[in-house]
């Protein structure tokens, strides 16, 4: 397995207190509904503007290409807001190494579900690349992740283990 990182930063991330996921958790029953109403609203906002942009775009590719970026910059940092969010699993099973491993397990059998289906006509070529946020293997480590991902068949990519967890499914370059 090659290590992008310092082989301690896989390691499962520290518990954290019951005070503080208490705390976290009551925030976000307040904060993420006004999180999710301003992103609708921005997305609403920018389907509208982007009627209007489509026919300047017809015209000109470079600014199709910045008006893509303009809209998915604010679109990203507002969903950013709500990454200190708790979610009740989490204030439940915070420090449960058996829950983030079935967490793990059942994240990486999806994605290699999703990675190995069959092509079949008019359907679009499976996700060959994929990533497993810290939010999943917290209890348990990036290791776990790569442990998982290798036995299935999937190649680590450079990932920042405090955030993600890079994999590539290797049979997509075949199959190209």
């Amino acid at each position: 397995m090659d290590v992008y990182e310092d082989p301690a930063a896989w390691t499962a991330e520290p518990v954290r207190s019951r005070r503080q996921l208490a705390l976290r958790f009551a925030g976000s029953v307040v904060w993420f509904p006004v999180v999710c109403v301003l992103w609708a609203a921005l997305a609403v906002t920018f389907v509208v503007v982007g009627m209007f942009a489509e026919l300047i775009t017809a015209f000109s590719s470079s600014l199709e290409r910045r008006l893509v970026d303009s809209v998915e910059a604010p679109l990203n940092r507002v969903a950013r807001l709500a990454s200190w969010c708790v979610s009740w699993p989490e204030l439940r099973h915070e420090g449960d190494a058996g829950f983030y491993r079935a967490r793990v397990d059942k994240a990486v059998a999806k994605r290699t579900a999703q990675a190995s289906a069959p092509v079949g006509p008019g359907r679009p070529k499976p996700p060959s690349e994929c990533a497993i946020p810290l939010r999943a293997y917290r209890g348990v480590g990036g290791w776990y992740v790569a442990e998982v991902a290798l036995a299935q068949g999937w190649e680590l990519r450079p990932s920042d283990v405090g955030r993600e967890v890079r994999l590539r499914w290797p049979a997509a370059s075949g199959a190209g």
